[in-house]
């Protein structure tokens, strides 16, 4: 495993520049020795401190903040500053840093992005780049990335159309890379295509920090990302690119475009699809029955809502399955109403799921019609999951599977509370963001937090120590059956259909073994086949420990 040093061989500074580089500031830890060879000596307190007692100070100082989003704040003043602590803090703590820096507290981070404003992260790439992105890209630092998550900003959780906030989003998701699956900090670079806003409220505020324009479309939209990925392979050859928050007029297109071209995945369809799989796998072994005796009804039919659908129909194929009697397992509820194939101007995505039933308008209807066994809500529209639709499934299903994965919390179908109250304490329960445990009738129930988190840092770690050339669907196949196989009784007891958070850099390695003897198996592996794939998979995965200067 490596600490900073085996990747940052840049010379190292002296004095001040070194307490200000955040890949090697070491604060109080450095020992006199160092601070008399660094040029150190009187820039510190006297005090030579270990990284357990720096750990101890930042935990008293979080916990003195107000608000989750003053710890937001906080959590990325110590990550400009000492990547290395940070790192610590948040892995030793994970179950507790996660909410923080990501979902739900990144959403609120994303809205309040200009007022919240401290240092520049990442790069932002905007159309007055057009025919000089590959300058723009060597203006970063570091030139071994090999992970780059990239926004346009369009569609921010279930928050809408945010613009160049959403650079919360592509920071907040690189930082779990390093701390879930060891990808070094200087590898990973955050990008925001910066093309304008529809959002009228962030283009009159002074203090937002985008284009202040309608958003590029059409023709000119398209060359820039071309140029984008173009200059990615070009100054970055050995980076995985990571679509996130692309809206749906985008996100497909986009991700059937480039999918083959290069090494590149969009995390909200086949990485939310994976870890849906892999709880759904899971949630068979506590009803007894297998993946082909569900009837799967979605709200939304957007890049989640396709994903899972089509990863569920991949699965039940691979177990032998007809491919449209697969798909006829899954029903969708969009905006207008049930999807089905008298509708008339459907958008291609939703086509391969519009079956040939009477058309409804609402959830509640199609339920009656459909009688599914689970629900899976990927809408952003809070409380939908209604008191009558829970519990008419709790009449026709002894265990139903209540699925409400729209983030924020507040963006969430239902609450855990409401799933086991409605349901009788049947129902088998995750969600999109966190809920803490719920005591129903004597019982509590830990409920499962479906988070893309069990599975991108995993995969994209395969695809990185491979030097894949391909990212593909089966990949996230392979992905959600290696999470789900890890999935306890004890977890299962507990009504969670994941393994605990704090086993999470476990899980990210064995995917990403899977994943990569799949590309070398694939031939899309460009890397030596190792002789022993699992001890090269930890050895790549960052440690955050302090290096010597001695």
């Amino acid at each position: 495993m490596r600490s900073d040093s085996s990747v940052v061989d840049d010379r190292v500074q002296h004095g001040v520049r070194l307490l200000h580089d955040p890949l090697r500031n070491k604060g109080t830890a450095f020992t006199a020795e160092e601070r008399d060879a660094l040029g150190l000596r009187g820039l510190l307190p006297p005090a030579v401190q270990s990284m357990e007692t720096q750990v101890l100070r930042v935990m008293g100082n979080l916990a003195r903040k107000d608000s989750d989003l003053e710890r937001y704040i906080f959590l990325a003043g110590l990550q400009d500053r000492n990547e290395t602590l940070f790192y610590r803090v948040v892995m030793e703590h994970l179950p507790e840093m996660m909410p923080l820096i990501y979902t739900p507290t990144v959403g609120a981070a994303c809205q309040h992005f200009g007022q919240i404003f401290r240092r520049p992260r990442g790069l932002f790439v905007t159309a007055d780049d057009f025919g000089h992105v590959r300058s723009v890209l060597r203006n970063w630092p570091h030139r071994d990335v090999r992970i780059i998550v990239v926004t346009d900003g369009e569609r921010i959780l279930g928050l809408g159309d945010l613009g160049a906030n959403g650079m919360g989003i592509a920071v907040g998701k690189l930082a779990l890379y390093t701390a879930c699956a060891g990808i070094h900090p200087s590898q990973c670079l955050p990008v925001t295509i910066d093309v304008g806003t529809e959002n009228e409220n962030l283009r009159k505020d002074p203090l937002y920090v985008g284009t202040r324009r309608s958003r590029l479309r059409g023709e000119d939209y398209d060359a820039l990302v071309d140029e984008f990925l173009a200059a990615t392979r070009e100054v970055f050859p050995r980076a995985v690119v990571q679509l996130e928050d692309f809206a749906n007029i985008n996100a497909f297109r986009l991700l059937r475009k480039y999918n083959e071209q290069y090494s590149l995945f969009d995390d909200d369809i086949q990485g939310t699809g994976s870890v849906v799989l892999a709880g759904l796998l899971a949630a068979m072994r506590v009803t007894g029955n297998s993946l082909s005796d569900n009837r799967f009804l979605f709200l939304g039919a957007g890049e989640a809502g396709i994903g899972i659908a089509d990863l569920i129909v991949a699965s039940l194929v691979s177990d032998g399955m007809d491919a449209e009697e697969a798909r006829r397992r899954c029903f969708f509820v969009d905006s207008t109403g049930l999807v089905v194939n008298s509708r008339e101007n459907l958008a291609e995505h939703k086509r391969p799921f519009a079956h040939d039933i009477e058309f409804v308008s609402t959830l509640e209807e199609a339920a009656e019609v459909i009688r599914p066994t689970a629900v899976i809500g990927v809408s952003g529209v809070p409380g939908s999951f209604t008191e009558k639709l829970l519990r008419e499934m709790a009449e026709h299903h002894p265990h139903p599977i209540v699925f409400a994965l729209s983030n924020p919390t507040a963006k969430s179908e239902c609450t855990a509370s409401q799933a086991y109250e409605w349901t009788g304490g049947r129902a088998i329960f995750a969600s999109g963001s966190p809920f803490p445990p719920v005591d129903y009738q004597g019982k509590t129930f830990v409920p499962g937090q479906a988070n893309n988190a069990y599975i991108f840092p995993g995969v994209g770690l395969g695809a990185i120590v491979s030097n894949s050339n391909r990212v593909t669907d089966e990949m996230f196949f392979i992905a959600a059956r290696e999470l789900a196989s890890m999935v306890s009784e004890h977890d299962l007891g507990l009504g969670r259909l994941f393994p605990s958070l704090s086993r999470i850099r476990e899980v990210s390695a064995r995917i990403a073994v899977s994943v990569a003897a799949h590309a070398f198996e694939r031939g899309y592996a460009q890397a030596a086949e190792p002789d022993d794939l699992v001890q090269t998979v930890q050895d790549f995965m960052f440690v955050p420990e302090y290096a010597s200067f001695a």
